[in-house]
């Protein structure tokens, strides 16, 4: 319902099965959904991007950047709007996946850039 929820989460804290931080943390947008929906995770919701809308207007924010789920370019916008953007910085995920990284900077005037990490071919070495 507000920020202060957020700030009153004690740290250091192990993540919840539910409740708000295992929302925050494991909750993702589903560009196709309405509402709120069981997660393919199987932990926590998926979300579509009426409730983005609805928070932006409700906090009076004009972006969610989020993180916690591999996307192929390294970051993605939820809708053309790009009021939700999901960054993911590991490269080449966990050697399965073919995915860049990207690091978001925000500048004093609010101008977004981002610093794309391009995806590396590794050799596994025995030894």
């Amino acid at each position: 319902k507000s920020f202060q929820q957020i700030r009153d989460i004690q740290r250091p804290v192990d993540v919840p099965d539910d409740g708000l931080l295992c929302d925050l943390l494991w909750a993702d947008p589903d560009k196709d959904s309405r509402g709120w929906q069981e997660s393919d995770r199987g932990v926590s919701f998926s979300f579509g991007p009426g409730i983005i809308d609805d928070f932006l207007a409700k906090t009076g924010c004009s972006l969610v950047a989020r993180a916690h789920q591999v996307v192929e370019d390294g970051y993605e916008f939820l809708t053309p709007q790009r009021s939700l953007v999901t960054l993911f910085t590991a490269t080449s995920y966990g050697g399965s996946f073919d995915n860049s990284g990207a690091f978001l900077t925000v500048d004093s005037s609010l101008l977004c850039s981002f610093t794309i990490l391009t995806a590396r071919k590794y050799k596994r070495i025995a030894f």
